[in-house]
């Protein structure tokens, strides 16, 4: 049986984790800031303004409006990122072997490490949504309850993969180098900084096959109020599905992982 009380103390470990480290949310949050202002201004007298219609209504979409739901991806990845890394630091210091001894089952440890760095890494996400009235996205309180949906469903996906690669690693530099080669690649090709319609085929099979991009297509129609902005697909559950699915294949390899008693896992 799950005990809630577990979960809910290694939960509470990581926010108080998070309350005294505040330099993280400046990174996470300042690093693509600074992304979307730089690429945004630099790429928004290439990128063709695209009119979107909605209800009859027609509006025009520019880069910066555009590349806001990526940047908002991009958040959530620093921050799962930064969120994980704490699962090495609990090797090195003694405290994952201790829970792995204890009474505390590896589900209950999974889940309040996933729900800590979820809860955090959806903090900080929506923070950076606030800044959409910044750019003159007028959004309905419906739209916002949307996106938050979308961003805790995306948070809890980056941090089970994050909680996977982390399990594998026993220092940071590594972590770091795998996470940059295998996370970016996955940012970029979920159509954060360019539509897949003039695209290279094989680019076009990538954005596809990529879990992320369905994240960020049901992002951008949270966003967009468009029932078919930028999306890959005309089914409007497709991309919840997908998204759902490849959140529950992830913590059910993380449960793996974790499952297996090796002696590995205690050194």
């Amino acid at each position: 049986m799950i005990s809630l009380l577990a979960i809910r103390t290694i939960w509470a470990r990581e926010m108080i984790r998070f309350y005294r480290q505040p330099s993280r949310v400046m990174g996470a949050i300042g690093t693509p800031l600074i992304f979307w202002l730089l690429i945004g201004s630099g790429f928004g007298s290439s990128f063709q303004t695209k009119t979107v219609t909605a209800g009859g209504v027609s509006s025009q979409m520019n880069y910066l409006l555009y590349f806001f739901p990526g940047t908002i991806l991009l958040v959530l990845l620093f921050s799962s990122i930064f969120s994980t890394i704490s699962l090495i630091q609990d090797r090195s210091e003694g405290f994952l072997q201790s829970v792995l001894v204890s009474p505390v089952s590896r589900a209950e440890f999974i889940l309040g490490k996933i729900f800590g760095g979820t809860t955090v890494s959806f903090l900080q996400g929506v923070l950076f949504l606030v800044i959409a009235q910044t750019v003159h996205m007028a959004l309905r309180p419906v739209q916002v309850i949307e996106a938050a949906g979308v961003i805790f469903s995306v948070s809890f996906a980056f941090t089970a993969l994050g909680f996977v690669l982390a399990w594998k690693f026993k220092s940071v530099q590594g972590f770091h180098a795998v996470m940059n080669l295998f996370l970016m690649p996955m940012w970029f090709l979920s159509g954060a900084m360019f539509p897949p319609d003039g695209a290279p085929g094989w680019i076009r099979f990538l954005m596809n096959v990529n879990p992320l991009s369905y994240g960020l297509a049901l992002l951008r129609q949270a966003l967009s109020g468009q029932t078919n902005a930028y999306l890959f697909h005309p089914i409007a559950g497709f991309e919840l599905y997908v998204l759902i699915g490849f959140t529950a294949m992830l913590f059910l390899v993380a449960h793996f992982y974790a499952a297996r008693r090796r002696v590995e896992d205690l050194v």
